[in-house]
């Protein structure tokens, strides 16, 4: 395998970002309101939610987010964006021999089309006609060990979940939601309309979201599928506890994936993450999106 150069792996979380954008008075707020399952006042919840959507477009690459303060323009940002997923491609180059290079590129390159199916998982095929694991594992793996992608695996419902994942089936996202963004090329006035639902997919990019707060607050992510018939997008193990996540990127929060999760596991509690207030009812906690980081 070629030489591996570890790449930024801490972009700054959401609540950092809150920080650093001078809004950490919002902190305590939204984390009181997590732990008494208590309703946000109306006008900070649509606060929260503009700022985590703005989030979403600058992502937490330290780079980035000091443009964005420095230049206070969306547009200069994404410049920088671009100039790290370049500086990627170099790596990629630089670090690997031509071989290797070209199929780290190619699974890399295939993410956004990965996560734009309707089944999400990880396909080699995608990448190429006749892919396969022998063929661009390495690639993946590279990936990986760089810090430039998030890798989270299918698993049964049973502790500890490390021993129960299927090492054939995960999903891969980048490790930073913003670079994700210019990477699948969102129309960025899309993302931060006030309003949703939006014309776009925004369910891959919420997840890109989900997947990198959990990993930056010490969580290994999985998701669990259910014969092909439903899946729900993250379990996480806390403790003793293993708690099933579902992720809507609006406020429609129906779901058979994890009503059915629920009836037949039945845990301690669910999680459920959307654009609706706090609250708790029929044992699923609800989190707004901007609240991910209290988990």
């Amino acid at each position: 395998m070629g030489k591996v150069q570890i790449i930024n792996m801490y972009p700054l979380s959401f609540k950092e970002f809150l920080i650093a954008i001078g809004r950490e008075n919002l902190i305590e707020e939204i984390q009181n309101h997590f732990d008494n399952n208590e309703k946000m006042d109306k006008d900070i919840h649509k606060l929260c939610l503009k700022l985590y959507r703005t989030y979403l477009v600058i992502g937490g690459m330290p780079e980035v987010v000091q443009t964005y303060l420095t230049e206070q323009k969306t547009i200069a940002a994404i410049d920088i964006q671009a100039e790290i997923l370049l500086s990627y491609e170099r790596d990629m180059t630089k670090y690997a021999d031509n071989s290797l290079s070209n199929r780290i590129i190619s699974a890399f390159d295939s993410i956004p089309v990965q996560l734009a199916k309707d089944n999400q998982k990880f396909q080699y095929k995608v990448i190429s006609k006749g892919g396969t694991s022998g063929i661009f594992g390495e690639a993946v793996l590279w990936l990986k060990n760089s810090g430039i992608v998030n890798q989270v695996y299918k698993v049964a419902a049973e502790l500890p979940l490390e021993m129960y994942k299927d090492l054939t089936s995960f999903k891969l996202y980048m490790s930073d939601v913003g670079l994700f963004v210019n990477k699948a090329r969102y129309p960025l006035y899309q993302i931060d309309l006030s309003e949703q639902p939006t014309m776009i997919a925004m369910g891959p990019l919420t997840e890109h979201y989900v997947a990198n707060e959990l990993r930056i607050k010490g969580y290994e992510s999985y998701y669990w599928e259910s014969n092909g018939k439903a899946e729900l997008d993250f379990l996480i193990q806390k403790n003793m506890d293993i708690l099933p996540i579902e992720v809507k990127s609006s406020i429609n929060t129906k779901s058979r994936s994890l009503d059915l999760y629920m009836k037949t596991y039945n845990p301690k509690y669910a999680i459920r993450i959307s654009e609706k207030n706090f609250g708790f009812e029929n044992n699923i906690k609800s989190i707004p999106l901007y609240a991910v980081f209290c988990i």
